[in-house]
């Protein structure tokens, strides 16, 4: 039995085509190894979203590489967006590589690492009696816009506990000026309902409580191959699924948010009252530059009507500073959006330069320290939002999804409907009572520690 150990890096859309590969192998018999020490091959699932990420994923191709020499690693497979981008590159740079597996590629996973396996043992016994052949290079990277097989039946959920990511679409056809995405990952193609109810339904049978809907944009599922927006059917038919206590949506684009998607949020239950919506900026001149297609007044608007339809939704954003252009005039106006609007959970980049995008040679383009100053603006002013908010929770019951226990202490960590795992904060139950990693408990919040919330079992 061969042992492969994997390596995720970036988002959880990512994430997902990593559990399919998984999934793959071990149906074909190979065994997950959990050091490198043990591993026969090591596959890298790469991301190049920004420089950060791109550094990330060329530094632990480099590392993996070094087991070649040191280990009894035979085969390292490269995949993902950054395996997409760069496959000649990668080629050339890092002879360690054996092949690189394109984003709508992965489900080849299986044969290709057989293959390569088979050649590496060949070339052991040739090297005793001669010179052994130069290795081949396998190159997997079909078309862009493929959508791979479903692979419902097949995936390894390699979250933990009881939560899982459903991938509903690949690609984007928004083309915002700073992205790469649709040039690796193609034109939007949404996968088809029945495929994701039967996903959703195998995920369900295997103990999965937790749904989080993902795509590059969820709110456009369905345009592509039923002629209009469905994501608020597929939410209904997902709800029908007994075993499935929440469902929660990300990346919701905000001109694309429309009422019956709001309506469904806001009457089903199992829908979490949360929601995604990246903006990225507030100021009507940096907006344009992006390429985005909403203005200041109409992402006021559209807030607006979320929070007057779902009272108690909590949002959360993403935004970018330093675009290329932005003044200090576009800075304070989006200070004082988000001052004004007042979001509950808030990242924020700073702008990464990215080749082949129209914002990489855009003129203006903005020194990185006055970047990070205008990130560090707007993060400090979001801390005091999420503090005041914080203690606004104090005396409230909620539900909350108990993950894990703290060692040593009558106390478990959990999460509200207002966060989701591993990106925003956490509720500290404090109890005697023995719980379960997976149970949904009744919490009244006592008391606040800046982002986290702290509470107490709430007996019925």
């Amino acid at each position: 039995m061969k042992n492969v150990l994997f390596v995720s890096l970036g988002c959880d859309k990512n994430l997902v085509d990593s559990e399919k590969m998984l999934g793959l192998l071990n149906e074909a018999g190979y065994r997950v190894a959990q050091e490198e020490s043990e591993a026969d091959a090591i596959v890298v699932n790469t991301c190049c979203f920004i420089y950060d990420a791109k550094e990330e994923s060329v530094e632990t191709i480099l590392e993996m590489a070094e087991w070649k020499k040191k280990g009894r690693l035979k085969a390292l497979i490269v995949t993902g967006c950054m395996a997409q981008r760069y496959q000649d590159e990668i080629q050339q740079e890092i002879p360690e590589v054996d092949a690189v597996i394109g984003t709508t590629g992965y489900t080849e996973i299986v044969p290709i690492l057989d293959e390569i396996l088979a050649e590496a043992e060949a070339s052991q016994k040739e090297a005793a009696v001669e010179e052994p052949k130069e290795k081949s290079f396998v190159n997997c990277c079909p078309s862009i816009d493929l959508l791979p097989a479903s692979l419902a039946d097949k995936r390894v959920v390699t979250t933990g506990g009881y939560t899982a990511y459903l991938k509903i679409a690949e690609g984007c056809d928004k083309h915002c000026t700073y992205c790469i995405i649709p040039k690796i990952r193609g034109d939007y193609r949404s996968v088809p309902m029945e495929d994701l109810i039967a996903e959703a339904k195998d995920l369900a049978e295997s103990g999965i409580r937790e749904l989080i809907l993902v795509a590059q944009e969820t709110t456009m599922y369905g345009k592509d191959i039923y002629g209009e927006k469905r994501l608020h059917i597929l939410l209904k038919e997902l709800c029908k699924i007994e075993d499935i206590e929440w469902i929660r949506v990300l990346y919701c684009y905000p001109e694309e948010i429309y009422d019956e998607l709001i309506h469904t949020i806001a009457s089903e239950d199992k829908i979490c009252n949360y929601l995604d919506i990246p903006i990225q900026h507030a100021s009507d001149n940096v907006l344009k530059r992006m390429g985005r297609r909403t203005t200041n007044q109409e992402l006021r608007d559209v807030i607006a009507k979320l929070r007057k339809e779902i009272p108690d939704i909590v949002l959360r954003t993403t935004l970018i500073t330093g675009f290329p252009g932005e003044t200090q005039k576009d800075h304070e106006i989006l200070m004082n959006f988000v001052d004004e609007m007042e979001f509950e959970r808030l990242g924020v980049f700073t702008y990464s330069k990215e080749e082949g995008t129209p914002a990489e040679k855009m003129e203006n383009q903005i020194p990185e320290e006055v970047k990070e100053e205008r990130r560090d603006e707007i993060m400090e002013l979001q801390q005091e939002i999420a503090f005041d908010f914080s203690e606004k929770m104090v005396g409230k019951v909620m539900k909350a999804y108990i993950e894990g226990k703290i060692s040593g202490e009558n106390a478990y960590i959990a999460r509200t409907y207002m966060d989701i795992p591993g990106v925003d904060s956490n509720v500290f139950v404090i109890t005697d009572e023995e719980l379960m990693t997976g149970d949904f408990v009744n919490v009244l919040i006592t008391g606040s520690n800046d982002y986290d919330l702290i509470g107490e079992l709430q007996y019925k």
